[in-house]
């Protein structure tokens, strides 16, 4: 029975307060309007721009369904919609690109004004409305996208259609956190060969900056992390030396100045605290260093930097989504996916089904990254075991 034109009711982990665990619910999905399109979500990454949703630091209008690193297949679309069909392999974008603005007709800018990135978070699609219905309540969106949930509404901008055989539990980290920190490497710092970097925080975005300087060709990159359980990993994704604050007693850009030569020539700080945003600046060298910020910091908190660490020559700078125009370049980075280009599987901890969302973030905050997968059920005979499902359940009317 087809389900385009009708309300879709499924599952989706709602959060209704911050600091509380999802609750996952029945929720009702609208139909797409004009120019949007209905997305049936088969993997969904858990990163950490989520969890400062959870945590009230990303203040977002409530209940909101969150979510924004996926990738599905097209359920339905809207009137006028042309760049995708139903039954496409598609990754949503939280940054979109309308291809009309003065940012997306800029060679070297991606914020598209379309975006709900800027504080406060309005928690709608473009009309200014909402698609989700649980309780008999409105629920937000989330980044325009909402992708903890079975089936999910966005606009037509705010889609790419990908490789039809792409593997979608791996690619949907193109939807953000891969291609946030592959990007901030080689399009927004544009790394060159032979230069030494510092990646602070080692997390799968900051594993993704070190595998886009591997690729740009840089002879050194030194990673910076608290947690030592971190270091093989980021040493097997090109790393060539790991250190931890806690093993010192002069600040950390100290110890890379004296590392570097006076400093580094590209830094990167990858977590978004304050102080960890000055460190990487200033273990950039004060004349050429180039310091990059990836991480989304704190929400209501202003950093204080005095203008001379700048005046003598170092660049500070930041980028959303690694600077790439996310409906040109998303396919393309499937693509090279495709052909073996980079691999996503370093990037994934855990593999969970979508019910064990709580337990994903859990995972996250001790440092490993999950994909949740809507196609994943407990075993009826065997607790602990998960099994493959063919098709989401639903229900229409």
């Amino acid at each position: 029975m087809s389900t385009a034109g009708k309300v879709i009711k499924c599952k989706a982990a709602v959060l209704w307060d911050i600091k509380k665990p999802f609750s996952i619910e029945e929720v009702e999905v609208a139909p797409p309007k004009a120019h949007e399109v209905r997305i049936k979500i088969v993997a969904t990454g858990i990163c950490r721009s989520d969890d400062h949703v959870v945590q009230g630091t990303l203040p977002t209008p409530l209940p909101v369904i969150a979510g924004h690193e996926a990738a599905g297949i097209v359920e339905s679309i809207g009137e006028g919609v042309t760049t995708v069909k139903p039954g496409d392999k598609v990754i949503p974008l939280f940054t979109p690109q309308c291809g009309k603005c003065r940012i997306c007709k800029h060679p070297e800018s991606n914020l598209c004004v379309k975006n709900d990135l800027q504080s406060p978070l309005q928690g709608t699609l473009q009309d200014g409305s909402r698609r989700f219905t649980c309780r008999g309540k409105p629920v937000y969106h989330f980044l325009g996208t909402s992708t903890f949930s079975q089936y999910t509404v966005v606009d037509e901008f705010s889609v790419a259609k990908i490789d039809a055989a792409s593997p979608l539990e791996k690619v949907c980290l193109i939807g953000c956190g891969f291609t946030t920190g592959y990007g901030s490497a080689v399009k927004v710092a544009k790394v060159t060969q032979g230069s030494t970097c510092a990646v602070f925080g080692l997390g799968g975005v900051g594993l993704s900056v070190i595998m886009g300087c591997k690729v740009a060709g840089a002879a050194r990159i030194i990673g910076v992390d608290i947690n030592r359980d971190k270091f093989a990993k980021a040493k097997e994704m090109g790393a060539t030396e790991c250190i931890s604050p806690q093993d010192y007693t002069k600040p950390i850009e100290e110890v890379i100045k004296e590392m570097s030569d006076g400093g580094v020539d590209f830094s990167f700080e990858v977590i978004g605290r304050l102080d960890t945003m000055v460190s990487a600046l200033l273990c950039s060298h004060d004349s050429c260093g180039v310091s990059v910020i990836v991480g989304v910091p704190p929400g209501s908190e202003q950093l204080s930097v005095h203008p001379f660490e700048l005046l003598t020559g170092r660049t500070w700078k930041g980028a959303i989504f690694g600077g790439y125009k996310s409906k040109d370049s998303v396919p393309k980075l499937v693509a090279d996916f495709m052909n073996k280009k980079f691999s996503l599987d370093p990037l994934i901890s855990n593999v969970l089904p979508f019910e064990k969302i709580n337990e994903g973030f859990d995972l996250l905050r001790s440092g490993k990254r999950s994909v949740l997968s809507f196609f994943l059920c407990m075993h009826p005979y065997h607790p602990n075991i998960w099994e493959r499902l063919d098709a989401v359940p639903v229900t229409v009317f």
